[in-house]
């Protein structure tokens, strides 16, 4: 069956679906990524609603077995499945370190959420008056695009982050707002990396609109007497939506890594809030002598980071039908021999 056979009397939106799901790296991602938040969710809850594990993450006890994890995997040494109290150990005050890893989960997914909705009303907004206004407009908007592009993403990162620890201090705030600040640490630290990350999804924006304004349809709408805003938002957006979707997707996958480099250094998450590369941080000493400590928020941020990126992969391929999956070599070595079996039986023929 053809392409254009298998898309005949399909919407947009089923046709992107349709090569999505033949991805098989997105769907695996999609399912992780489900999982891993899932997980999270009912272990630990969400906002008042409890989870399973809540309680463990406030507990400190005894370390149990040099504080060893309790999570045991069928076939090793032996052993059957088993979870114990604590699946992934204790740390040096004896708090579960499960309950910990799973809270760093959700800050993680929480500031990748935050980060991509911030970049994504700043990039887009941006990209868009510039791509369509050209002239003084564009020349300004992408003179400032240029300025924070020049600037270090980490570097700057980590100034804000820095400020926004510091922020009760600066304001002189009292005991309630810096209360508030410190539990949302995290969410500042999104919006603050959200303010400097927009410009890759900027000029991409700005590249789709410079090409569709001049298109028949939007000639169409602006004859038609529609506004500005009009064309923007109900023609010309709607055309850049696979741009837009994929960039932030990755740009989503970059903020989980970069709030964990940022929290390793000790200038993003701060106590009480917990994120796995404060985790990793908090524990890289005792990587040598006990190492699942600094593991398993490890295992967790590659997991989420690879995630959402083979997801954006997946929605790349499926926006984009110029995009080809390369063949394997089985599947070259196979097409060269039904093209030489087709040689031979026309020379065949050709010689009868």
């Amino acid at each position: 069956m053809g392409e254009g056979q298998e898309v005949e009397g399909l919407s947009q939106g089923q046709i992107v679906w349709s090569r999505f799901i033949r991805h098989r790296g997105a769907i695996g991602g999609l399912i992780t990524i489900g999982l891993v938040t899932l997980s999270s969710i009912l272990m630990m809850g969400i906002g008042p609603l409890d989870g399973l594990w809540r309680d463990q993450q406030i507990r400190s006890g005894e370390v149990l077995n040099g504080g060893r994890p309790t999570l045991t995997l069928p076939g090793v040494h032996g052993s059957e499945f088993a979870i114990g109290m604590h699946p992934f150990g204790q740390d040096s005050l004896g708090r579960d370190y499960f309950a910990q890893v799973m809270l760093g989960v959700q800050t993680s997914l929480f500031v990748a959420l935050v980060l991509g909705v911030v970049a994504l009303t700043i990039g887009v907004t941006v990209g868009a008056l510039a791509g369509y206004y050209r002239g003084k407009v564009d020349m300004a908007l992408m003179r400032v695009t240029d300025l924070v592009i020049t600037l270090p993403v980490i570097v700057m990162g980590a100034v804000l982050g820095s400020l926004v620890a510091k922020l009760p201090l600066r304001l002189n705030a009292g005991p309630e707002v810096s209360a508030w600040i410190r539990e949302n640490m995290p969410l500042l630290l999104a919006v603050a990396l959200g303010c400097i990350l927009w410009t890759g999804l900027a000029r991409l924006v700005r590249s789709e609109f410079l090409t569709l304004r001049e298109r028949e349809f939007v000639d169409s709408a602006r004859v038609a007497g529609a506004s500005d805003f009009r064309i923007i938002v109900k023609h010309m957006l709607p055309n850049s939506v696979g741009v837009i979707v994929v960039n932030t997707t990755l740009l989503m996958s970059a903020a989980v890594t970069l709030e964990a480099a940022l929290s390793f250094v000790g200038f993003g998450i701060q106590p009480p809030s917990i994120s796995l590369g404060r985790l990793i941080q908090e524990n890289q000493g005792a990587f040598s002598t006990r190492p699942w400590l600094f593991w398993w928020p490890g295992l967790f941020i590659m997991l989420i980071a690879l995630s959402i990126n083979f997801i954006g992969d997946g929605l790349r391929d499926a926006f984009d039908p110029r995009t080809k999956k390369i063949p394997s070599a089985r599947a070259m070595a196979k097409a060269e021999r039904q093209l030489l079996e087709r040689a031979q039986t026309e020379n065949k023929e050709v010689s009868s």
